[in-house]
């Protein structure tokens, strides 16, 4: 669990420092970018770990030379990645987003107060 504590507090510290620093506009901007290439990232891991599960049931069920053969192999791998893929880091990443979301909401006080 300790290395979660590290991207834990970057994920909490970053809207803070960006709306001290650049203030306002400097944390719309850091969300409009995390909410758009976290979401973008989110669909491509599921998207991509969703056909390597689906290429590899195509492949068990006779396409492509079936079990035991090269593609069945290539799959197994596929599948291997795109696990993780779909049921784990893009789920993550909306959570990111929304905690990064909050904290921005919950600290705007603090940063109309420094500009």
């Amino acid at each position: 669990m300790r290395i979660i504590i590290i991207p834990s507090l970057l994920a909490i510290a970053i809207p803070i420092v960006v709306g001290i620093l650049l203030g306002v506009a400097g944390v719309l901007g850091l969300l409009v970018g995390s909410l758009s290439a976290g979401f973008t990232l989110a669909v491509f891991m599921a998207n991509a770990g969703g056909a390597w599960d689906n290429a590899k049931k195509m492949v068990e069920e006779g396409h492509f030379g079936g079990k035991g053969s090269q593609s069945h192999k290539a799959t197994i791998v596929g599948d291997t990645v795109g696990d993780p893929f779909k049921d784990t880091a893009g789920p993550s990443l909306n959570i990111l987003i929304k905690l990064m979301s909050m904290v921005s909401i919950v600290m705007a006080g603090l940063t109309v107060a420094f500009i």
